[in-house]
């Protein structure tokens, strides 16, 4: 614990200590703060205690208490940097929630509320104490100081003490006279000095007692606040889960009831007795539940991503990965489903000479297949999704996905990256997104050290960024 001041120090040297002055600063200080504490706390717990009864005094009292905290809370950072003294926080965490009757019993049960109600009390008898005793020490310091420095001023009060040694004929008891009162000065300003730092080493102590909870209480409340964050984040874990089950399941609905419509659909054309569909007919409807099966395995891969991001079970193989032989991979496979099924035209570049990037190659595969895809989903037909890379500075690569399409409103841009969040929700199911995609890519880029952002406009097009940490 830091001191105000040292058995170590030498003697000498504590007027050239600034700590010194600032003690004796807190100390004169503390005659002003504590008089109006105890004028404002008499006169606020008198007033209260007499108006009980008409229900006025519990208003009153609870803001008194608010008041009280407040003017503990400035006390102690005052102590802290003035003094130079350590002292353990007030409480820990936020105020207490609920109403203010609520807030106004957990007050009055909380023994840091009668400690600083004490302190502040104290501050006025001690303040007064203390700001008598400097001034006084300080005025009788440098009237000596005065008089040993202008020996022969004929100035009140030293008239007769000036005359009487200027009188004297022998200059050798003129001289020892001088240094007698000399010396005499400045050892009384080295024993001021050395009272009032224990004084204010006396009122940091007190400040540290008071205005600070005990080591006991302190581990107390950092052990309910430890269960506290427990019990919240167990209770967001198991409010996540059900908001999981509930989505998948509404997930599920949709692709589960269109492949059995289809199927039974098929398998009474093919009773004994009924007519044979046509072959574009059979073809739709096979089509149909081909499409919804890839929309199963889309979603129970994402659904796979997620549990393995929730129990650290993702393993991620880091290491230099060329991002131009990605952009490569990925426009191969999805630039035949760009054209054939969304008639969207798809186009890739990069700076020449880009060292690698910091990743792991198959998950950078898989950021990059999400965001291209999300963007030939909202790109509408005779559109243009670009994927281009560039140095985004010394130690960044930026991966960028562009497109053209119909955009993300600016009030849901902060919410894209939420799971199971939809700007459209009709045109995902329609397309077949489900609002994981984009929270698996932040997850994912978090994961490899990298981060990821978005500008959009609507009807204009979106451009997701990923910086990557290159290679070094």
């Amino acid at each position: 614990m830091a001191q105000t001041f040292s058995a170590r120090r030498p003697k000498l040297s504590v007027a050239r200590d600034p700590q010194s002055y600032k003690n004796i600063g807190y100390l004169l200080l503390s005659f002003f703060l504590g008089l109006g504490y105890f004028v404002i706390l008499v006169s606020g717990i008198t007033l209260g205690i007499t108006t009980l009864m008409i229900w006025i005094g519990v208003p009153l009292l609870f803001g008194l208490l608010v008041l009280c905290w407040q003017f503990a809370a400035f006390e102690r950072a005052l102590a802290m940097r003035w003094l130079n003294v350590k002292i353990a926080p007030l409480s820990l965490g936020s105020p207490p929630a609920g109403g203010w009757w609520q807030r106004f019993q957990e007050r009055l049960s909380n023994r840091m509320t009668w400690k600083a109600l004490a302190f502040l009390l104290l501050k006025f008898p001690l303040g007064l104490c203390s700001f008598t005793l400097a001034m006084t020490l300080l005025s009788l310091s440098l009237n000596l100081m005065i008089a040993g420095l202008t020996l022969g001023l004929l100035t009140a009060p030293f008239y007769a003490l000036g005359v009487a040694l200027l009188d004297k004929p022998n200059p050798r008891l003129r001289l020892k006279r001088y240094l007698g009162l000399s010396m005499s000065a400045f050892g009384l300003n080295l024993l001021s000095f050395h009272l009032l730092n224990g004084l204010a080493w006396v009122q940091g102590q007190l400040a540290r007692g008071l205005l600070g909870m005990s080591d006991t209480a302190l581990r107390l409340e950092e052990a309910k606040a430890q269960a506290e964050q427990a019990r919240a984040q167990a209770e967001q874990a198991e409010q996540r889960r059900r908001e999981l089950v509930v989505n998948v399941s509404h997930e599920l609905r949709a692709p589960v009831a269109s492949i059995s419509g289809h199927l039974e659909s098929l398998l009474l054309s093919t009773e004994e007795g009924t007519q044979t569909p046509a072959p574009q007919v059979l073809h739709n409807y096979l089509s149909i539940a081909y499409h919804e099966a890839r929309r199963l395995g889309l979603l129970v891969d994402d659904l796979l991503a997620l549990a393995r991001m929730e129990s650290h079970e993702l393993g991620l193989n880091l290491g230099a990965v060329s991002v131009g032989e990605v952009i490569e991979e990925v426009y191969q496979t999805l630039m035949p489903l760009a054209q054939r099924e969304r008639q969207v035209t798809l186009v890739r570049g990069a700076q020449p000479n880009l060292p690698p990037a910091q990743a792991d190659r198959q998950r950078l595969i898989q950021v990059l297949t999400n965001l291209v895809r999300n963007a030939l989903t909202s790109t509408p037909a005779g559109g243009i999704v670009s994927i281009s890379l560039e140095q985004a500075d010394q130690q960044h690569l930026a991966l960028i996905v562009e497109d053209s399409g119909v955009g993300i409103p600016a009030d849901e841009l902060p919410h894209i990256f939420e799971r199971f969040y939809r700007t459209d929700a009709s045109r995902s199911r329609a397309t077949g997104g489900f609002g994981l995609g984009l929270a698996i890519v932040h997850d994912l880029v978090s994961a490899m050290g990298g981060t990821i952002s978005v500008e959009s406009t609507v009807g204009q097009g979106s451009r997701f960024c990923v910086r990557l940490r290159t290679s070094t």
